[in-house]
């Protein structure tokens, strides 16, 4: 009797453990939901958080931009520490933080407050992100179902930047601007026992040495360029000090790893042609997104004059088109090679811009929604083939270093479109606003700094003269969406040409 009860109680405990395989792969696509939704959730609320706080233009981008900007020079950083010290632990500290920074940032009463409740939002999703990639390999042994896993794991976090507008539009809508940090905190008091039941322990390396140097020199020269492009953009004589800093602390950086034996960041593999191609893909295709997506959305809401759930509406197109790009990559991928899906994809992307050069004030629904599908379904092709460039282009014994790799170039990618397109929009921005009577100089400069800040003051002003500041700066912002959108066209069409001319044809 004994040896029949032992055979359903062992099935029993092989199904419960394939379960909760496929329940950790659920939670840690969750937890990357969070991070990745993080990272844009605030386009859309960026007018109703500029009448709340009143930000200066370059206080503005840091708060939509600190978050990805302390994510990804600490995804290696995290990522090497998780294997020292235990992967599992490092997800349930950083839940814990995210949900603290949360809370600060719902309720930030100022816009220094809001910065560094999001600069410790970064740091919780860096501690979190690494290791759902970390855990998928390791609780995933099956060849066959680690590839689907990764698949999953891969689709969630292109699909999270493309979702945040809409998540913060719908919250922003219905309730007030802080409501898009709330919301994380009963999602992270699911996930957090979930985790810690579910979550297995991870073998901790000890072997090999953490250097701590290369982790503060990548931190703060890629904060320092960060930094210094902002206030050189806002004509602040220190940012280009700050600027060249930074730079000369990515290149202290860069000769360190060259020369330690076990680096924080294998730059060797740059070595490689069509790894270096990949990894660019990946940087730039991003870069134009992100920065992109916050241009758009205060277009859309401060130019055409959308609600905050109708301008996240408008977007769908470009939520939907990337999650189809996803499910068709692979397709265009077998059919006409890695070469010509990633040229072509960022080709696309620069195609489907294009017609915006040519908008005004006016509205174009049509046109907006074709130029959505064109710009998510090409990035996300483009993506797919330059994550699979940058994975066959690396060795299998330095696969972990080449997925740190991609990662940070998102996340970099992501904090650097916002820097440097934001930068440049403010910079064309604020010449272009002409005087207004009847508006007070103080008024002015405040609209000067955005067209959010415009649009706060025009609704103070009133009348005659708060319509015509309102027109100006809406014309002001649209020659300054141009330009924008030029440099995103240019390093597209590069990016796209380089793909064709360096990388093999398969």
């Amino acid at each position: 009797m004994t040896i029949l009860q032992s055979a359903p109680r062992s099935s029993r405990v092989t199904g419960q453990r394939q379960a909760n395989r496929w329940s950790v792969l659920v939670l840690l696509c969750l937890s990357l939901l969070l991070i990745t939704v993080d990272a844009t959730v605030l386009h859309i609320a960026v007018p109703a958080l500029t009448a709340a706080l009143e930000p200066s233009s370059v206080e503005l981008l840091w708060i939509i931009d600190a978050y990805s900007l302390i994510v990804a020079p600490l995804l290696i950083m995290f990522g090497t520490l998780g294997d020292r010290y235990g992967r599992k632990r490092l997800v349930l500290w950083g839940y814990v933080l995210f949900g603290l920074a949360s809370a600060a940032a719902a309720f930030a009463p100022t816009p220094l407050t809001l910065i560094l409740a999001r600069g410790l939002l970064g740091v919780g999703g860096a501690m979190i992100m690494p290791a759902t990639l970390s855990i998928i390999r390791q609780v995933f042994t099956d060849r066959r179902e680690r590839a689907l896993a990764l698949g999953v794991w891969s689709a969630v976090a292109a699909a999270g930047a493309a979702v945040g507008p809409l998540v913060g539009g719908l919250l922003v809508q219905h309730f007030w601007w802080g409501a898009v940090f709330l919301i994380n905190v009963p999602i992270l008091l699911v996930l957090l026992p979930a985790a810690s039941r579910l979550l297995p322990e991870s073998r901790r390396l000890t072997g090999r040495p953490w250097d701590a140097t290369s982790a503060a020199l990548s931190v703060f020269g890629i904060l320092a360029l960060a930094f210094g492009l902002k206030e050189a953009g806002a004509g602040h004589a220190a940012g280009l000090a700050v600027l060249l800093t930074g730079a000369g602390l990515l290149v202290w950086f860069v000769r360190r790893q060259r020369r330690l034996p076990h680096p924080l960041l294998d730059v060797g593999l740059f070595r490689d042609r069509a790894f270096a191609t990949g990894v660019a893909g990946v940087l730039f295709g991003v870069f134009s997104l992100v920065g992109l997506q916050l241009m758009l959305a205060q277009y859309l809401q401060l130019v055409l004059g959308d609600s905050p759930l109708r301008a996240a509406l408008r977007m769908l197109p470009l939520v939907l088109s990337a999650i189809a790009g996803g499910l068709a990559a692979a397709s265009v991928l077998r059919r006409i090679g890695m070469r010509a899906t990633m040229s072509g994809g960022l080709a696309l992307v620069a195609v489907s811009l294009t017609p915006t050069l040519s908008w005004g004030v006016e509205a174009h629904p049509i046109m907006l929604a074709v130029c959505f599908v064109g710009i998510g379904f090409g990035l996300q092709v483009a993506l797919l083939a330059a994550s699979d460039t940058i994975m066959s282009a690396a060795p299998e014994a330095r696969a972990g270093g080449a997925a740190a790799i991609e990662e940070t170039a998102y996340e970099l990618g992501a904090g650097l479109g916002v820097a440097v397109l934001g930068t440049i929009t403010a910079v064309v921005y604020a010449p272009g606003v002409p005087t207004v009577q009847g508006v007070p100089a103080p008024a002015m400069d405040q609209a000067r700094q955005s067209l959010a800040g415009a649009a706060h003051v025009a609704h103070e002003v009133g009348g005659g003269p708060g319509t015509a500041l309102l027109d100006a700066a809406r014309w002001a912002f649209v020659h300054a969406l141009h330009t924008t959108i030029v440099v995103s066209v240019v390093l597209l069409a590069l990016t796209a040409a380089a793909v064709a001319l360096l990388i093999r044809r398969d």
